[in-house]
């Protein structure tokens, strides 16, 4: 590759103006702000910090105050107002209170947040290189992919392949069916599995000359200190690392020119994980320039570092696996079990053997010779995994900063460490806009929750000892075959569970301070519901497991902090308890005279510390209206969520895993999902019409709100005639049944012959499967006897 290279003019964006003109058509009240957030938190100021100190004590203050005014009073002045009101009272005051309890979490939550972001140190780039210089242990990226479009896929495998971290290795794990009779489907992953190898083909060039250029230097550099001084040509060297340096940033300038940019997530890739790095280097370039101009230069350590950066940046080993071509792998259908099919075979040699069943793989013993019979895989192992959503990007020290954080003094324990995922910025959609402000306010809530040591594993993203998995592998036999079960599959919140299996095993999580990976948010109501639908359903069936670390704990006498265990319990079961609360506080016409001022003022700082936190992640203060007609829309959603939780409670039938749909084109809404939020308007608007009969005027504003928030949502978020269109499809589909098939008669048995007969299958399988052909067999046999 030559060192110059003629670009085409980039804008501060670092995107072309004519790759600008594919965008896709955005809706009004869509977000203006594309470039994203800074990567390290703003420091709080003092008063933010007093302010939230302030806001937890008047959310405990007011709780108080109601039960005591209101409450109390109303029980004690009312003796003999009956039954109905009695439960109305305690009813009312056991919703108040969940709701009072979760907002009073996201405060605490919150609060901790802040004490992280302020004392918050990022460790210099010169310490991460000096760390690594001669690291040996490897790191292995695991992508699980299943139906996704390739050009998602594509992207993060990009932002994976250019981990500024030695010894990378990228697998990528397709979980489609291998041989689809579809030829779209064919077609798309014949695209997909070409992945791997298209980046490896991409970075062949650039590795190379870069690991050239470091044996070279190595190679002039090591006699160095043998000779004089002046044997070490110093400027010579410092010009022969500048030109490197350029020819890297020209690379990724020149791959970030050849990009087609179509969507915000596309601008963003470009922006910040090609650009960015070049830019990066652009500033080593800077800085080593000054250098050159001042006479001086970095010691030759410094400039092998810098040497080795650059081969850390282009140098990657990529893979794609199938677990589903293979029969001694479990072929469950999610993705906990597709990470844990791979991880199982991590530091094996494996060989390939063709049975009736199709192939499986054994293991091969270090001093066994390798037969002849099939393929041979080796599954090198690595001191840690990087599991990594096919919709995710990462930002280019992801795997340094992370890897160093493990490995840094007192963390020995820490199994898993990881940045909560941000939104893209730019959505063209309304409902993924507001969808993206309540993931940047979840990257802050996990980060206090941290603080607190009550950290969940967000399964986008994350940093993993594999040591710490094998503390918590399950082993079975399933058709003769090991399964180990890293990631337990139970619910499918599997990385919630995870969370808790390790920490009955002595390890802890950590979420890393500042904002290095970003994922894709739902951009229409139909896959959103997808989403949340699954997010709400486990939380409910793993709070047992809880209850039996904190027995455990217990007894081995470790510290539990209150905090915590508040923490956990909200993160699991708030979503139950708030969506039911809600509806109970839209359906139930309550007594007004249990209303009061009192609980306006218990939400009110937690209103206005989601809006300032808004508005710190660049969205807008009146997002708060916004998010809660968005959870109105979504109360359904989420109640179904919980009732599945429920009905696998009961039935201990496994909740099938729903992926995200992620396509250009809208996803359309199951109906029951799209008429209840117009119920909610409608029930919204009796309930005003009938209080305003009663004089019960604060029922009257909060139905108001409600029906006014619902239906601007439906607007906004669903559509009028997007809703008319999924409730007419879901009409057709219930209306159309399929038909049933008739059970197969069972044939007559036909004589085969030697020639015919499946010997592969017998010998494997024995007679369970083949009684009918050696029955056949058999008959034929006596048939020839007789005659």
């Amino acid at each position: 590759m030559s060192d110059q290279l003629v670009l085409p003019r980039l804008d501060a964006e670092g995107v072309s103006g004519d790759q600008k003109g594919a965008s896709r058509r955005r809706q009004w009240g869509a977000e203006r702000r594309s470039e994203p957030l800074s990567i390290v938190h703003p420091r709080p100021s003092r008063r933010k910090i007093i302010l939230g100190r302030l806001a937890i004590l008047t959310t405990v203050l007011a709780w108080v105050t109601y039960v005591i005014s209101t409450i109390l009073k109303e029980l004690a002045d009312n003796p003999n107002a009956g039954f109905r009101f009695q439960f109305e009272t305690v009813s009312y005051l056991v919703v108040v209170t969940f709701l009072t309890f979760s907002a009073l979490m996201y405060l605490l939550a919150r609060q901790g947040a802040l004490y992280r972001f302020r004392d918050h140190q990022r460790v210099p780039r010169g310490e991460l290189d000096r760390h690594f210089s001669g690291y040996a242990d490897g790191i292995t990226v695991l992508v699980p992919s299943y139906a996704e479009e390739p050009q998602v896929v594509r992207a993060t495998l990009w932002s994976a392949a250019l981990q500024e971290f030695p010894a990378l290795k990228i697998v990528l794990l397709l979980d489609d069916p291998p041989h689809p009779s579809d030829p779209s489907d064919l077609a798309r992953l014949d695209k997909t599995r070409a992945l791997t190898a298209e980046i490896a083909a991409a970075l062949g060039a650039p590795a190379q000359r870069f690991t050239t250029a470091l044996a070279d230097f190595r190679h002039r550099a090591e006699p160095a200190a043998h000779k004089a001084p002046a044997a070490y040509d110093e400027p010579a060297e410092l010009a022969l690392l500048i030109a490197e340096y350029e020819a890297a940033a020209d690379w990724l300038e020149s791959m970030a020119a050849g990009e087609q940019v179509e969507d915000h997530v596309d601008e963003f890739f470009v922006d910040l994980v090609l650009m960015g790095l070049a830019r990066e280097l652009r500033l080593v370039l800077v800085g080593l320039s000054a250098a050159a101009v001042q006479r001086a230069s970095p010691p030759r350590s410094r400039l092998e570092e810098l040497y080795l950066r650059l081969t850390w940046i282009f140098t990657v080993t990529t893979e794609t696996f199938e677990r589903k071509k293979y029969a001694s792998l479990s072929h469950e259908a999610n993705k906990a079990m597709n990470l844990n099919a791979y991880i199982s075979l991590m530091g094996h040699s494996w060989q390939e053997e063709t049975t009736a069943d199709g192939v499986v793989l054994r293991k091969l013993q270090p001093d066994v010779e390798r037969g002849e019979r099939g393929r041979v895989l080796d599954v090198r192992d690595t001191t840690y995994l990087l599991t990594l959503d096919a919709d995710s990007l990462l930002l280019r020290d992801y795997c340094l900063r992370l890897v160093y954080f493990l490995e840094s003094a007192g963390n020995e324990r820490v199994a898993v460490t990881q940045t909560p995922y941000s939104s893209f910025r730019g959505a063209p959609t309304r409902i993924e806009r507001v969808a993206g402000a309540t993931t940047d306010l979840q990257h802050i809530l996990h980060q206090g929750m941290t603080y607190y040591g009550a950290t969940f594993w967000v399964g986008a993203n994350a940093v993993i000892r594999k040591c710490a998995l094998e503390d918590i592998v399950e082993v079975e036999t399933s058709g003769g075959f090991e399964i180990r079960t890293y990631i337990q599959d139970r619910t499918v919140i599997e990385d919630t569970e995870s969370s808790i299996d390790l920490g009955q095993h002595g390890w802890t999580l950590v979420n890393y301070p500042e904002r290095l990976s970003y994922s894709a948010t739902p951009p229409d109501f139909g896959s959103l519901v997808v989403q949340r639908r699954r997010w709400a359903n486990g939380g409910l069936l793993i709070l047992p497991k809880l209850w039996v670390q904190l027995r455990q704990h217990r007894s081995e006498r470790r510290a539990i902090l209150f905090r915590e265990v508040l923490l956990r319990v909200n993160y699991m079961a708030s979503i139950a308890w708030a969506s039911f609360g809600l509806l109970f506080l839209l359906a139930y016409p309550y007594d007004s005279r249990l209303l009061s001022p009192v609980v306006f003022l218990a939400a009110l700082p937690y209103f206005l510390a989601m809006g300032s936190d808004l508005r710190d992640c660049g969205h807008r203060f009146s997002d708060i209206l916004r998010i809660y007609g968005f959870n109105l829309v979504l109360l359904p959603v989420n109640l179904a969520g919980v009732l599945k939780s429920l009905q696998q409670a009961v039935t201990g039938d496994k909740i099938p895993f729903a992926r995200t749909p992620k396509v250009k084109d809208r996803t359309s809404a199951p109906a029951i999902y799209v008429l209840t939020p117009y119920a909610i308007v409608a029930f919204s608007l009796l309930t005003v019409w009938r209080d305003a009969q009663l004089g019960n005027w604060g029922n009257v504003a909060f139905a108001s709100l409600n029906a006014i928030l619902a239906a601007g949502a439906i607007r906004a978020y669903i559509g009028v005639f997007n809703s008319a269109v999924d409730v007419f499809l879901g009409m057709v589909n219930w209306l159309y049944v399929t038909p049933r098939p008739k059970k197969p008669k069972e044939s007559p048995v036909i004589p085969k012959t030697a020639e015919e007969i499946d010997w592969e299958t017998i010998l494997y399988h024995g007679d369970r499967r083949l009684n009918r052909d050696l029955r056949g067999s058999a008959d034929r046999r006596r048939r020839i006897a007789v005659r």
